[in-house]
């Protein structure tokens, strides 16, 4: 078999995740011809349907799962690890505000615009996008308002001298009481049933080696953490790889189908279509 093309994130949980099957340690595993990109260009990727498999926003499944399926295992889902509206200050009004985001189609965006409909009635003034490595220099430096930041942003925007006005992740589990959706990883239906399945036992694999010897995928998590504190880089780990990585279960699809089904609702995403979220 070739390899298959996989794109993700540079960052500490993706290749934390992807480690062991990355450098051919998971038996049987498929062969991986990896790309590092930034969400907001894989989530673009995916619907331009490039590469084989892809870590991407959950908000951008609507407009995907036409050719990719959603994996079960290997994603980013939990508590208490929302994105973050950051100010220079306290108070901040975002009805005149420029506020930066991360990515139009990002999950972070979605939960975003879900949070102002319940508690900002003018809406907010305006949003540009910018690289998330950017948000925090740039609200720091007043180049915009405020910023909705992601990943380990939340244990470092203290450095910048930022305020976070809102936690969109307490706001969304408050609201509905489930757990957080943030990144997927999807796979194209085209491969068919038999290696979808070898795919997700893979990538379960994959988390459970890296869960069972961590120091080994630790090179290749500092390599591409762009000069993250390795503290920062385990806390960032332990945050956003955790039992729903192994497993969506019950709880992590009805969050999905909740958190995509409420946009929808708001007019923010395509409806889903009845057996969207199935696996095979």
């Amino acid at each position: 078999m070739s390899k298959l093309k996989i794109a993700y994130s540079p960052c500490p949980n993706d290749t934390f995740v992807f480690d062991a099957w990355a450098h051919g340690r998971v038996p049987g595993a498929p062969r991986l011809d990896v790309t590092f990109a930034d969400i907001d260009i894989t989530n673009g990727m995916a619907e331009r349907g490039e590469f084989d498999v892809l870590k991407v926003s959950y908000a951008v499944l609507p407009y995907v799962l036409d050719e990719y399926a959603l994996l079960p295992c290997g994603g980013a889902l939990g508590r208490g690890c929302g994105p973050l509206v950051l100010t220079r200050g306290p108070g901040a009004d975002l009805g005149d505000a420029t506020v930066a985001v991360p990515s139009e189609r990002s999950t972070a965006y979605l939960l975003f615009r879900l949070w102002a409909a319940d508690v900002l009635p003018d809406g907010v003034g305006r949003v540009v996008v910018l690289p998330f490595h950017e948000i925090m220099p740039a609200v720091r430096d007043g180049k915009v308002d405020a910023g909705l930041v992601i990943h380990e942003a939340r244990f470092t925007y203290q450095e910048y001298d930022l305020h976070c006005l809102a936690d969109m992740g307490e706001h969304w589990e408050n609201t509905t009481g489930l757990p957080i959706p943030l990144g997927a990883i999807i796979a194209k239906r085209s491969l068919g049933p038999e290696l979808l399945g070898l795919l997700a036992e893979s990538a379960r694999a994959s988390v459970r080696m890296a869960w069972d010897d961590p120091v080994a995928s630790r090179p290749y998590v500092m390599e591409h953490a762009q000069e993250m504190d390795p503290a920062v880089a385990d806390q960032h780990i332990g945050l956003y790889v955790n039992e729903f990585t192994a497993d969506l279960g019950e709880s992590g699809y009805a969050a999905v189908r909740g958190l995509l089904t409420r946009a929808a609702a708001e007019g923010l995403v395509p409806p889903l279509g009845r057996d969207a979220l199935s696996f095979v």
